[in-house]
This record gives C-alpha cells, sequence and structure tokens, in this order.
C-alpha cells in the first residue's frame, strides 16, 4: 500500500473515535464490562472474518503469547475504563479528559532513552492540564454531584492506560494487523466472565440502544483498530500522531452537535486547552526530529 493511501487509512481511527463518546452515551443502561464484552466480540469477529478473506490466518500462529497478553490488556484496560467513566461522568467533560492521551504519549516518549523533554513539551501538559482542571473547576462551581469525580478518575486513568500502552507497545517491534483480531476476540473473552461476576446484565433498550452497541462495536471498537494499525505501520506516523490530537474537540463537536453536551464556553476553552496542549507538544517533538 502507497504511504500516501496508508495514511489516510490510518486517520479513518481518528474520526471513528470521535464517535466514541456518542455511540457510548447511546448504548446505556449496559454496564462498562458487559458493553466490552459485546463491542469486542463483533470488532474481533469483524477482523476474523478479514483475516481468512485475506489468507493471512498462518501468521497469527508466529506471533508471541506476550504480544497477544499485552495487546489484550491494553485494549481492556482502556476500554473497561472508558465505559465505566462515561457511565459515572458527564460524557462531554468525561471524554475530554481522556483524550489527554495524546498528550501524554509525546510526554512519556520523552522519557526514552534517547530521548528528551523540551520547554514546549512542559507548556503543552500545563495546557493539556489546564484545559482537565477547567473542567474540574467548572463542575465544583456549578454544584455536579459526587458521583462525577469518580468519572473523571477513571476517565485520567483511561488516559494513562492508553499513553502508557501506545508507548510500551514501541518495545515488542512490529506484528501484523491480523494480531489485532485476537486482541478484541481475547478482549471480549475476558470481559465477559468479569461481567458476570460483578455486574448485572443489563441489555441495550430499544433499536437506539442496540444500534449504538452495534456501531461501537464495528467502528470506534472495531474497524478503527485495524485501520490505525495499517497508518502507523506503513503511512506517515508523525502526521498521523498529530491528527489524533483533533480527536477530542472532534468528539466535543459531535456531543454538542448531537444534543448530548451543552455548547458552554467552558467546555470548548477546555477542548481548545486540552487540543492545543498535544499540538504544541508534538510540534516540539516534530522540531527535534528535524534537528537530529
Amino acid at each position: 500500500m502507497p504511504r500516501p493511501r496508508a495514511t489516510a487509512t490510518g486517520f479513518i481511527a481518528v474520526l471513528l473515535w470521535a464517535l466514541l463518546a456518542l455511540f457510548t452515551v447511546g448504548s446505556a443502561p449496559v454496564p462498562p464490562l458487559q458493553l466490552n464484552a459485546i463491542c469486542f466480540a463483533i470488532g474481533g469477529t469483524l477482523g476474523l472474518v478479514w483475516v481468512l478473506a485475506r489468507g493471512e490466518a498462518a501468521l497469527l500462529r508466529r506471533i508471541s503469547w506476550k504480544v497477544y497478553v499485552f495487546g489484550t490488556v491494553g485494549l481492556f484496560g482502556y476500554h473497561a475504563l472508558y465505559f465505566s467513566a462515561l457511565r459515572l461522568a458527564p460524557a462531554a467533560e468525561a471524554g475530554l479528559i481522556a483524550y489527554l492521551w495524546p498528550l501524554l504519549i509525546v510526554l512519556m516518549s520523552g522519557l526514552l532513552p534517547g530521548e528528551r523533554l523540551r520547554p514546549a513539551h512542559v507548556l503543552g501538559a500545563l495546557a493539556g492540564f489546564a484545559g482537565a482542571a477547567l473542567i474540574v473547576a467548572r463542575g465544583a462551581m456549578t454544584g455536579f454531584e459526587a458521583a462525577a469525580l469518580p468519572g473523571y478518575g477513571l476517565a485520567l486513568l483511561c488516559a494513562l492506560t492508553w499513553s502508557s500502552y501506545s508507548v510500551l507497545s514501541r518495545r515488542l517491534g512490529t506484528v501484523p494487523t491480523a494480531s489485532v483480531a485476537v486482541f478484541c476476540l481475547a478482549t471480549a473473552a475476558l470481559s465477559w466472565p468479569l461481567h458476570l461476576i460483578f455486574e448485572e446484565t443489563v441489555w441495550p433498550q430499544a433499536a437506539q440502544g442496540w444500534l449504538s452497541v452495534a456501531a461501537l462495536g464495528l467502528g470506534p471498537v472495531g474497524l478503527a483498530f485495524y485501520v490505525w494499525d495499517i497508518g502507523v505501520k506503513r503511512g506517515d506516523i508523525q502526521l498521523l500522531g498529530v491528527a489524533s490530537y483533533a480527536a477530542p474537540l472532534l468528539s466535543t463537536l459531535v456531543l454538542v452537535g448531537a444534543g448530548v453536551a451543552v455548547p458552554t464556553p467552558t467546555l470548548f476553552a477546555a477542548a481548545l486547552l486540552i487540543t492545543g496542549g498535544a499540538a504544541l507538544a508534538a510540534r516540539a517533538s516534530r522540531r527535534a526530529a528535524d534537528q537530529a
């Protein structure tokens, strides 16, 4: 696949992830672990069909079990925390805090051997966390329920989980995109028994609920992982990294457009701070790479 086409393919994931919060809200009241199980079963089956159709099933046997464990833990942890956060806190605000992950990826990668943090990295981090603080401060001033605080905390853990997973994945080397199907199916297999132990089974209500769950499994929790894998391995990974910083702003605009979130100045200020902070940090990394 040509590099520009692979990059464009990877950008599809950013657009799909911008819909993650909307579909998660629409899937209520399905509990987080049950939602994990259903969505990843759909996404994994989609990938498995694609792998079999391409005749790449043999590739799956050559991948180390450590890679499968790592990928499963990353996908399971991130989405279990994300779905839980959006059940306990307002969707737009919790989603923005969860989208601190692009900024955290830049900061964590700056601590790797051969890398170093620059002043712009620190400024970007301050801007991003100022956006997250603005969300919490606004809630404190408007008197949100105390139940929202655990949701915000889970959203922050969500950001830490995906950023850690993304940075540590560099140590595993390149593996076939076919492996993503196994990550998804293993995540579904792990989520279901945990759901039966810790949650009460609640199925989607009405057509909207079922459509939201199906859309999650086919898009943000399915196709997105496959096209992102193609993009970062065969396309311009730096360009895709910068593009991913638009996800929190796009997600907020989608929620406002759908009537799920109220378009307040504070909400958009937080979105711009988080997006701008990540972009500032990414620019610093790009300049450092050009000077190397």
